[in-house]
């Protein structure tokens, strides 16, 4: 899941994107605050799934292919609410 500021996004210079990762196990739920679980069917996801916002991380762009889906403001939220508590930001 994509999570860097869309002005990094668009700029084609900038190669790194910020991303935190998903997984389908269901053991990664365990995880605390910052496992934040995405329901099936949301943004397109095929399978219920958690955000590891412990696991935040930076890609090369020519990593990714297709966009499956963009998530509401809802589920961002706790995905803000997800990375603020794994990088102390509160």
């Amino acid at each position: 899941m994509i999570v860097s500021h869309d002005g990094f996004n668009r700029v084609d210079a900038w190669r790194s994107i910020i991303v935190v990762p998903l997984s389908t196990s269901p053991k990664q739920r365990r995880r605390g605050p910052t496992a934040i679980v995405v329901a099936k069917g949301t943004a397109g996801l095929r399978q219920d799934s958690i955000a590891l916002c412990h696991q935040v991380t930076t890609i090369d762009r020519s990593k990714l292919t297709d966009q499956i889906g963009e998530l509401p403001a809802t589920s961002m939220r706790r995905v803000g609410e997800g990375l603020r508590a794994a990088l102390a930001l509160e």
